[in-house]
């Protein structure tokens, strides 16, 4: 089948120039969507590398430039790559070999995180905070690598998110909680093996040095936000058996251009974040099964372009987008609910202005979304919802070390 890659850019670094070289060498077809970078970067690089380019005046997001890039998808097979992803030899090939399976909507790989990671564990016990079921040790303030802040960062199932003063008018009042003595990981600037690690000042000696798991697909929370299964853990082969899962991140999913044609592209409104969980529902609710298969990978550099959950744009946006999801997809009841829950108390008045802004729409393709559905919202959610949030988050499995292993639930 003939296969086309379809890449969204809007503030190229360094990275784009990969991403395009490891789709070109794979696929018939590579385009490359310049979602209103400054000085048309992103149509520059594109164009030297030998790419097609359809540019955009301004940015449309993630969702809108997708659909913008699907319009001159020409392949079979069309894959997904995020501007900081690397795509392994055979991503597209592994992917489309499982798409030969037409009850297959999607095919999600293996994305490790590009860094090298130093592993920490605190000498730390648990306890737990008044009316927090979450295990606590120590409050992080400062996790640098080489003299570089690591924060906000860091992952594993040895720290907890990232937490801000209740006033959130000083974006660098922030801090992390420890969980006990499971490990988490540092990453580790330019690979550098030798990099000082310093936990509150005070230097660490890593226990191990290892690669870390972005995602292997992801799952359903019950109230309808999605995670990434695996996230944090060490890519030391525990993620290596093909699974189907509840979904996929939109790191470098790939499908058929006819499933695109069934289900549709990305909801545009949402503009970025949550698109992939509610093309998931989508999925799900006309019947179709997402697969993991670890044989295809890709390397992602993570929120190298929009600054992941330490930008109070992308919280917004992620607050918005899950309650659109529900609205979309969800069981009805559920959906009332967190609505309600909104009105009352909501995530600010910002948000709130926003999600009764779009409600017409969300409630509006609800209704026709339905006439696709050959199952039903309570059923996706009794088959998926709170499933496959533990994984084995033990330490990395590195020689001289005997094998540990664990679960966090997220």
């Amino acid at each position: 089948m003939t296969a086309s890659v379809v890449i969204v850019s809007y503030r190229p670094g360094e990275w784009l120039a990969a991403s395009i070289r490891s789709a070109l060498v794979q696929a018939d077809q590579v385009v490359v969507v310049d979602n209103g970078s400054e000085g048309a970067t992103a149509s520059a690089i594109s164009r030297d590398l030998g790419a097609e380019v359809v540019r955009s005046a301004g940015n449309l997001g993630f969702a809108g430039g997708v659909e913008l890039g699907l319009g001159r998808a020409r392949g079979e097979v069309i894959g997904i790559l995020n501007d900081d992803a690397e795509a392994g030899e055979g991503w597209l090939a592994r992917a489309t070999a499982v798409l030969a399976d037409p009850t297959v909507a999607a095919v999600t790989p293996k994305v490790v995180l590009a860094d090298a990671f130093a592993e920490v564990t605190m000498p730390d016990d648990e306890w737990f905070a008044p009316g927090d079921r979450r295990p606590l040790g120590r409050m992080l303030r400062s996790v640098t690598a080489g003299g570089t802040e690591m924060l906000a960062r860091l992952v594993g199932a040895g720290v907890h998110e990232l937490e801000w003063s209740s006033a959130g008018d000083d974006p660098d009042d922030h801090w992390r909680w420890t969980a006990g003595r499971r490990p988490f990981y540092v990453p580790l600037p330019d690979d550098d093996a030798d990099a000082e690690i310093r936990v509150n000042g005070e230097p660490v000696t890593p226990d191990a040095k290892c690669r870390i798991l972005n995602h292997a697909g992801s799952y359903l929370e019950r109230h309808g936000v999605a995670g990434e299964y695996g996230l944090g853990a060490p890519d030391d082969g525990r993620f290596d058996d093909a699974a189907e899962r509840f979904g996929f991140s939109g790191t470098a999913p790939v499908f058929r251009a006819e499933t695109l044609g069934r289900v549709g592209a990305f909801a545009v409104p949402f503009f970025a974040y949550d698109e992939d969980t509610d093309w998931c529902l989508r999925a799900r609710l006309a019947g179709l099964r997402i697969l993991y298969e670890p044989g295809a990978t890709v390397t992602h550099r993570w929120s190298a372009t929009s600054g992941g959950s330490a930008s109070a744009r992308v919280r917004f946006l992620q607050q918005r987008n899950s309650l659109f999801c529900l609205v979309r997809n969800a069981p009805a009841g559920l959906a009332a609910g967190h609505l309600w829950s909104l009105a009352r108390k909501g995530s600010g008045p910002g948000v709130r202005r926003a999600v009764a802004a779009r409600l017409p729409w969300a409630l509006a393709t609800r209704a026709r979304l339905h006439r696709t559905w050959v199952t039903t919202p309570a059923d996706v959610w009794d088959r998926w919802a709170g499933a496959d949030r533990t994984w084995d988050d033990g330490p990395a499995r590195v020689e001289g070390r005997g094998v540990q292993a664990g679960t966090v639930s997220r």
